[in-house]
């Protein structure tokens, strides 16, 4: 549904100039769903569909939807080149339940080709967390996985983190989310103002065998904004509204104040 050609092609570049195109495997951008309709769907395809990477039915919504509905709507975001998934939550349910296998075979029957396997409110067994990475790997399934709590009293640790994104990887994993929640304030990598933990951040990617590797929960715009600063235009960001994918792209091409000046600072000549 997206347009191959942008406005202004030919005339404007980007001022911060690199960013990947489509497919891609860095600069992905994952959009947080919390219940949209077919229609809002399709104009959103339509507009930022070039944009998007993934599109996360937050935490147990899926479950919620008309089944014909969901059906549509999943081959809708597909056809346009977006993965959709189910959120971590809705998995960590189905295997509070003991019902793993039951949740895969319906998801991938639904449509769905990629699924997130998170502990954000309960807890697994490093053998079982990789189990269920291995399952749905098996059945055919992209997995996405996450580290982190939910819960913003559980700080995160460095050291528990960087074992659980290295076991990950090696289970099969294709990406790894480091939590942000929809909110962006007092949990995982943020304070309760929505600050990034700079001194959190460098221990964490000191570890990181592939900074490439994570995606970063990100849903405010001074944290995407430091993001990109850090790691670049093609950083990976997740929880994204979806009124702010057009935002986010303009922040990652400087297109917009905040990052026009990383443009402007990189042109000028060294200081002698």
């Amino acid at each position: 549904m997206s347009q191959d050609v942008r406005a202004y092609a030919g005339v404007i570049r980007d001022p911060l100039p690199g960013r990947a195109r489509k497919p891609r495997s860095v600069g992905l951008t994952m959009v947080i769903d919390k219940g949209l309709g077919l229609g809002p769907t399709r104009a959103l395809l339509e507009l930022a569909g070039e944009y998007i990477d993934f599109i996360k039915l937050g935490f147990g919504t899926a479950a919620l939807y008309p089944e014909g509905i969901l059906r549509e709507k999943v081959a809708l975001i597909r056809g346009c080149g977006v993965e959709p998934y189910p959120g971590g939550t809705f998995l960590e349910a189905a295997l509070l339940q003991g019902r793993l296998e039951a949740f895969l075979a319906a998801t991938w029957d639904l449509g769905f080709r990629t699924v997130e396997v998170s502990e954000g409110t309960i807890d697994l067994d490093h053998r079982d967390r990789e189990r269920a990475i291995r399952a749905a790997r098996n059945m055919g399934f992209t997995v996405i996985t996450e580290v982190g709590k939910k819960d913003g009293s559980q700080e995160l640790d460095p050291a528990a983190a960087l074992s659980r994104i290295e076991a990950d990887l090696a289970a099969g994993a294709a990406k790894v989310i480091v939590e942000g929640r929809e909110s962006g304030k007092g949990v995982g990598l943020y304070d309760r103002e929505g600050r990034l933990k700079l001194g959190l951040l460098e221990r964490l990617v000191a570890g990181l065998p592939d900074p490439g590797a994570i995606i970063w929960e990100a849903p405010l715009k001074a944290q995407q904004e430091e993001l990109i600063a850090r790691f670049g235009v093609n950083v990976n960001l997740g929880n994204v509204p979806p009124e702010e994918v057009i935002a986010l792209e303009a922040l990652r091409c400087g297109l917009r104040g905040d990052t026009l000046r990383l443009a402007i600072e990189g042109a000028r000549p060294a200081a002698r």
